[in-house]
């Protein structure tokens, strides 16, 4: 066997290994703003969202969550005061979902403090994928 590493594996190691340290740090990063790393999910896919708001179908898309897990992750991000919930005008059995002052604060706040991390998962990410 070889003592050197195929390139590939070297890549897919180095990738995941970053991938991994993000994940670490952004889930010290969303504590910090008093959100657990699936609420921070879920709040940043709702201000993302056209409009500012989404429904439950399509976070379920989003976070490739079953609609248990979202429906269970809204109530509790309802009942800690991050999200509301309105009818849609359009449509009586569509319920928009939006962020609160509160959960805009909080989202806001650590997304502000991930920016560094974030442009360096970019930067190796660039660096490692062609046509990145």
């Amino acid at each position: 066997m070889s003592d050197s590493i195929p390139a590939e594996i070297e890549e897919a190691a180095g990738l995941r290994a970053a991938l991994r340290l993000f994940q670490r740090q952004s889930e010290t990063i969303t504590r910090r703003h008093g959100l657990s790393p699936r609420h921070y999910e879920l709040l940043l896919m709702i201000r993302a969202s056209e409009g500012g708001h989404s429904t439950v179908s399509e976070l379920v898309s989003l976070l490739q969550l079953t609609q248990s897990t979202v429906t269970e992750l809204v109530q509790r991000a309802e009942d800690a005061g991050l999200l509301q919930r309105r009818q849609s005008p359009q449509d009586g059995r569509v319920v928009h979902l939006s962020l609160t002052e509160e959960g805009e604060r909080r989202v806001g706040g650590a997304v502000v403090e991930l920016g560094p991390e974030r442009a360096r998962l970019l930067s190796i990410l660039h660096d490692r994928v062609p046509n990145a």
